[in-house]
């Protein structure tokens, strides 16, 4: 008999192990969820401002190769820098205010040091370091795009993101094809 009383305390007490577990398991998910949710919605805040970090930065650097580029391949990447660029950028201002994220308004260190570094520079040393920073930037803004199109949480920022994402692809292919160009001419 004393057997059957314990062996009944033993599944009482597992059958009620699941529930306390599940009950715990559902507030710490929520808990997660929540601190999931805040997590996801910095991490478009923090993309809104790299977007508009990048988006700046392109814009004044087209604006130099416009201006330091001895190759009219270089040149006309510059102008559509700043022509794309701009388009963005005030696209972005517009969701950045209905969000309530405050937009950079200057350049950050990076940039302004590369942007610094460039403007000494002119004709082909130009070109091919005006280039070879834009292919490299243009890979990491074609990655950070492509993640926030799928794993964006705000709609608005992943559509910008989506509809973003091919005129930076396009980007990286002119950039890929001027470096080429530029790089070659200057080893003759």
């Amino acid at each position: 008999m004393k057997h059957y009383v314990f062996t009944g305390a033993v599944v009482l007490a597992m059958s009620a192990a699941p529930a306390f577990a599940q009950t715990t398991g559902a507030t710490g998910a929520t808990r997660t969820t929540s601190k999931t949710a805040k997590s996801s919605a910095m991490s478009d805040q923090k993309f809104i401002h790299e977007a508009a970090q990048g988006g700046m930065a392109e814009v004044e650097l087209g604006k130099l190769a416009e201006q330091n580029a001895s190759s009219q391949e270089v040149k006309s990447f510059g102008k559509r820098m700043v022509d794309d660029h701009s388009k963005a950028n005030d696209e972005l201002k517009e969701i950045a205010k209905t969000k309530n994220v405050t937009m950079p308004t200057d350049l950050d260190a990076k940039d302004k040091a590369l942007h610094d570094r460039l403007a000494k520079l002119q004709g082909t040393q130009f070109d091919r370091a005006y280039m070879q920073a834009m292919v490299k930037d243009h890979k990491k803004d074609v990655a950070a795009f492509r993640h926030e199109s799928t794993a964006g949480n705000d709609p608005d920022v992943k559509s910008f993101a989506s509809k973003t994402l091919p005129t930076l692809e396009d980007h990286l292919k002119m950039a890929e094809t001027a470096d080429k160009a530029v790089g070659t001419s200057g080893k003759k």
